[in-house]
């Protein structure tokens, strides 16, 4: 397993989300569904060391490692950085650009759409060394083609590698994801005592 979670509860200074288990085997996807504001987001962050966990365990397979595309992903305002820059930042492979990015890729990032700077994003994650890709709402600002687009992608991902993405797009994560858990349930509604309902 490139992924073992074991009841783990998450949250920041109080947990908001748990017990919670699962595993992700090496090429699978696996979406993370739930109600808005249910720890989703939450989740992820724990994953990556940006959210507390409480108890619980988590472990990654010998070697494993994550790459993450945040919900909103930081954006440096006027940083001579171009698409190429900012994927040799990441350590992500910049030879096999999508069409889409190839027309892009000598444009500084400050100077791209909101749409067109999300999936570089999400493909400097998918694109990178990673074993694991970690989305959180990898949809956000894009329109229809590039809905598609971005589909196409992960539909076609590297041989061993997996992803855990979180989408309100149902639709969406129909598409690409081979399991899906609904966290909803999930949700410690008493944070100061921290019991599940």
């Amino acid at each position: 397993m490139l992924l073992t979670v074991t009841d783990l509860v998450v949250g920041y200074a109080a947990p908001v989300l748990g017990p919670l288990s699962f595993t992700l085997p090496p090429e699978r996807a696996l979406g993370i569904v739930g109600a808005n504001g249910c720890g989703k987001s939450t989740l992820l962050k724990a994953l990556y060391g940006q959210a507390r966990i409480f108890s619980g365990t988590l472990a990654r397979g010998a070697g494993v490692t994550f790459a993450c595309q945040q919900q909103h992903p930081v954006r440096l305002e006027q940083v001579p950085l171009s698409v190429r820059d900012y994927l040799r930042l990441l350590d992500a492979d910049r030879e096999a650009l999508p069409e889409r990015l190839a027309a892009l890729a000598d444009r500084r990032i400050d100077s791209l759409s909101g749409g067109q700077y999300q999936l570089l994003a999400v493909w400097a994650c998918l694109a990178s060394p990673a074993q694991v890709a970690l989305l959180d709402e990898p949809t956000n600002n894009l329109d229809p083609d590039g809905v598609t687009l971005l589909t196409g992608w992960l539909r076609a991902r590297r041989p061993g590698h997996s992803l855990l993405l979180i989408s309100h797009d149902a639709e969406f994560m129909g598409a690409v994801c081979d399991e899906r858990i609904d966290v909803t349930a999930r949700h410690l509604s008493d944070l100061d005592t921290g019991a599940a309902p």
